[in-house]
């Protein structure tokens, strides 16, 4: 049995519809520099790792060291509500702070999105409601009731549960800061997705200072879309150098992305998987609406990866071997790496590396995207 699925882009640099793409590359990195406790995430060159894989060089942008919250979506949802109170001066023009309007945040997440809604609400004095699906671990619950959420547990999927929220949200006026865009619910996604730019902007100016050095492919973990759009917005902005390949990478258990792309006419599918893949954060069932035309018209190709193949990645990342630093990337941060390491290997996956002239003169990004959000798990998984 294959241990992934893939396809090519057919619809590659097909037309973006107007509106769609964030605003701009560098609000959000300006923004998020004034934020206190502020610092670029590390960006790590593991030579080791890149000549075993028979590429020139492989770096992985390290994002367990974001704020304090161990993964990259604090990015997002920061810059999201601080863009939504920009409208809404929050206190009364006399100084009285009584009358301060207090806001419920609510968001669906499989962990790491919803604590940072939790906790940017809880640094500006809101309140925050996050709804979680089933199979979603204790510790990514207990986190995000660490940041002094109400949590919501759905009987379902992340699908189900990113439903539940908005009914819920709707019938009690809170305000919804979720990452995925459907009918009637696409600005604040938008600003999400702008957020994650900030990332970009640190990658780029870390990589030219660090010897002119500019990615020639970039491997993207995608759940409804979010990270891989903000990607492709900005390294098609930002012109340090050519536009590097964009490559999607998804669970197998949860590739909406690919069945999208694989339908006869690039619209949006849902995944047919059971979405329980250990990769959590990736467990998504439909693409986000306004994410998908730019990931349909931007990145060259899709594959999807088994478990083992997550598990593989962490184990690597945490060894450093040869030298290398070590990283402690979870499930869905060790995502990229483990596309890579399907494609570098997988005889049935020739074709498409040489296409992608993924070789010996390759530069490779990747991001890991969350560090041991599931400290059980990881530990079962990497040891010690």
């Amino acid at each position: 049995m294959s241990r992934v699925r893939f396809s090519t882009n057919r619809f590659f640099g097909t037309p973006v519809p107007a509106g769609i793409v964030p605003e701009s590359s560098t609000g959000a990195a300006s923004f998020h520099r004034g934020l206190s406790g502020y610092a670029p995430t590390p960006l790590l060159s593991l030579p080791a790792l890149a000549a075993d894989l028979g590429v020139r060089e492989v770096w992985v942008k390290d994002e367990s060291k974001r704020f304090g919250l161990n993964a990259f979506k604090v990015l997002g949802a920061s810059y999201a509500i601080w863009r939504f109170l920009s409208r809404r001066p929050p206190y009364d023009p006399d100084g009285d702070t009584s009358k301060v309007e207090r806001y419920t945040f609510a968001t669906a997440t499989d962990g790491n999105h919803g604590r940072a809604v939790a906790w940017t609400a809880k640094s500006l004095g809101h309140r925050a409601v996050i709804f979680v699906p089933k199979n979603t671990v204790p510790a990514r619950i207990d986190a995000i009731r660490g940041e002094g959420a109400e949590v919501i547990v759905v009987d379902g999927t992340y699908d189900d549960t990113v439903k539940r929220c908005a009914e819920t949200a709707s019938e009690r006026r809170w305000q919804v800061i979720s990452d995925t865009a459907y009918p009637g619910y696409e600005e604040i996604p938008r600003w999400i997705m702008e957020g994650y730019t900030t990332l970009f902007t640190e990658c780029a100016d870390q990589m030219l200072a660090a010897g002119n050095r500019w990615p020639t492919h970039v491997l993207l973990q995608a759940g409804v879309g979010g990270l891989a759009c903000a990607g492709a917005f900005f390294f098609a902005m930002r012109r340090a150098g050519p536009v590097p390949s964009m490559i999607s990478i998804e669970p197998t258990d949860a590739d909406c992305l690919l069945e999208s792309i694989l339908s006869p006419d690039g619209s949006i599918q849902i995944a047919k998987g059971k979405q329980d893949s250990i990769m959590a954060g990736l467990n998504c069932g439909t693409p986000s609406l306004i994410a998908w035309p730019v990931i349909r018209s931007r990145f060259r190709f899709f594959l999807a990866v088994d478990d083992d193949y997550a598990r593989e990645a962490m184990r690597a990342l945490a060894a450093g071997k040869g030298g290398d630093a070590k990283i402690v990337s979870g499930e869905s941060g060790a995502a990229g790496l483990a596309g890579l390491m399907a494609l570098c290997r997988e005889k049935e996956l020739a074709a498409s590396r040489a296409e992608l002239g993924l070789g010996k003169d390759a530069t490779v990004l990747l991001v890991s995207t969350e560090g041991d959000t599931d400290p059980v798990s990881y530990r079962k998984i990497v040891g010690g």
